[in-house]
């Protein structure tokens, strides 16, 4: 009786009861489909009918849609889909069945929602509720750790064969989107696209983790070398080791610490969990932080 206590205290420890393994995977699968779903409509509600290309696969397709008359939905697919296998055998399978579904649904939904009416010509109104919605629904499927592909892999196999930092990476693909859209559409559609892309980076921050721009992460383990390494060279992440002494036991201990975006907390977590599923590990907010692969002072 007194096991069954402890357990169910561990479980509620932090005021959460935590799901079984399956449940919490199906739980993820089911927020990628809703998140997707929401991106789709609002793609289509918003961004197709105004010309706003803010960067991106979904980007693209509305430059080939106006040029061409593509069909968006297929242009999605038959860039997604090969980005996803070149991902896998150039970068390994890492990005798992979640990644797989958003890269494949997404598309599908766009193409379920194709026919609904926009709800407003206003081009402010578009970028900016536009905006929120594909931020809404992708701070969703990055809280359930999925992805729905697209140039973000690009950017990946990009940083990994060239050095080039993966925010510049990404930065890069979606700059030259909305250029293209100033050329093919027009220059106003292209600083509508840039309205629209902020709006969705700072709606994404919202959903990740709140108002806070950070996460700085205190890791304690018995296998600090090893989660070191990982964070290191799969959360492509610097750290800094500090040295700690047990309170109790007065044995010296590595405390590792690292700072994260709020879309790389649930693969930091994962990534620690993976390891040591008996690490601790200390989560904090962090209002502001200067230093290489964040903010620079200047």
């Amino acid at each position: 009786m007194e096991k069954r206590g402890n357990a169910l205290k561990s479980k509620r420890r932090g005021g959460a009861v935590s799901l079984p393994p399956r449940a919490q995977w199906a739980l993820n699968v089911l927020l990628v489909l809703i998140g997707s779903f929401i991106v789709a409509i609002s793609f289509n509600m918003f961004m197709v009918p105004n010309g706003i290309a803010s960067g991106g696969v979904a980007g693209i397709s509305i430059l080939l849609q106006r040029a061409f008359g593509f069909t968006p939905a297929i242009t999605q697919w038959a860039i997604n889909i090969p980005l996803f296998i070149a991902g896998i055998v150039l970068l390994g399978k890492k990005f798992g069945l979640k990644t797989a579904i958003g890269t494949i649904v997404l598309p599908l939904f766009v193409l379920l929602t194709s026919g609904w009416k926009p709800p407003t010509d206003n081009l402010v109104l578009a970028a900016i509720y536009g905006g929120i919605g594909v931020g809404l629904g992708l701070g969703l499927v990055f809280r359930a750790g999925g992805s729905t592909g697209g140039l973000d892999l690009a950017a990946q196999i990009l940083h990994r064969y060239t050095g080039l930092p993966l925010s510049l990476a990404l930065v890069c693909f979606d700059g030259s989107v909305i250029v293209t859209a100033g050329i093919v559409i027009s220059p106003e559609a292209a600083l509508y696209a840039l309205v629209s892309l902020f709006v969705t980076s700072k709606t994404i921050d919202f959903m990740q983790s709140g108002l806070q721009l950070s996460k700085v992460a205190f890791i304690i383990s018995e296998r600090a070398d090893a989660v070191a390494d990982s964070i290191l060279h799969d959360l492509d992440r610097g750290l800094t080791r500090l040295d700690g002494q047990g309170g109790y036991t007065g044995e010296g201990r590595t405390v590792l610490m690292v700072v994260v975006s709020q879309n790389e907390v649930a693969k930091l977590k994962a990534l620690v969990k993976s390891i040591d599923g008996n690490a601790f590990v200390i989560i904090s907010n962090t209002a502001e932080v200067l230093g290489q692969g964040f903010k620079l002072e200047r």
